[in-house]
């Protein structure tokens, strides 16, 4: 199945457009984008970059170690990319260590958008000028040092993707996941029953289903209390209590 026009479409420049679209060409976004709910496509910095060399990079005013991407490539492909679909909401986002930090609002907050444009940085950084006035919004995925925006691209756009109608098969997994409450998941269990002596909270092989659901909020809120105590202060309630993980409701 096809679409004419995709329900989002996710534009990456890169001058290293041959690793999309690596993982996301699997799971639950390769099959959205087999069916044509989502478009993904890589463009190459260096097709906005002066002939014959086509050189993207050039060094710092001022010295200094490394290279900084030229601004002319990139207000190029900003340009033409927000010609190609005039009539569609487009934010351009730079990939940044300096940008707002990646969560699950921001997440909702771009699935929102019908073309997301995301401008992958490398080296030492982008000509500020690229910041200030050809993008519409900056993101950083944390605080670590990558080698280039691809990576954080694509942590982006898997996020979103699974909030776009249709890539997720089941809604109500998306309500359940981490970060939307928002709390940690609970524990998950399978079968075996009994593993090596460990056994699944007898809770879950009761069959009461309050009883169940009840555990689980309270084992979200436990994990989320040890591992993420930030999450519950900003919920602004007192450190919850409730089962330690892998044990039953007693």
């Amino acid at each position: 199945m096809s679409r004419e026009r995709p329900l989002r479409e996710f534009v990456v420049v890169t001058i290293f457009p041959d690793v999309f679209p690596g993982p996301l060409a699997r799971g639950v976004v390769g099959r959205a984008l087999e069916r044509g709910l989502l478009r993904l496509s890589a463009r190459n910095l260096r097709d906005w970059a002066e002939p014959p060399h086509r050189v993207v990079d050039d060094t710092p005013f001022g010295g200094g170690a490394g290279m900084v991407l030229k601004p002319e490539p990139l207000f190029r492909a900003v340009d033409a990319i927000r010609g190609e679909a005039p009539d569609r909401k487009t934010r351009v986002i730079l990939l940044d260590p300096a940008g707002r930090r990646f969560d699950q609002g921001v997440a909702r907050e771009l699935a929102a958008v019908e073309r997301l444009v995301f401008l992958c940085g490398r080296y030492e950084g982008v000509d500020e000028r690229v910041r200030e006035h050809a993008v519409d919004d900056e993101i950083s995925i944390g605080d670590y040092v990558l080698s280039g925006g691809e990576i954080p691209a694509m942590v982006v756009i898997d996020a979103v993707a699974r909030l776009v109608p249709g890539v997720v098969g089941e809604p109500e997994s998306l309500v359940r996941e981490s970060f939307e409450v928002p709390l940690l998941d609970h524990p998950h269990y399978t079968r075996p029953a009994e593993f090596r002596g460990w056994r699944v909270p007898e809770v879950l092989l009761s069959g009461h289903h309050a009883r169940i659901e009840a555990w689980r909020r309270s084992a979200a809120r436990e994990r989320t209390r040890r591992r993420r105590p930030d999450l519950i202060r900003a919920r602004g309630e007192p450190a919850p209590r409730g089962p330690r993980e892998g044990n039953d409701d007693e």
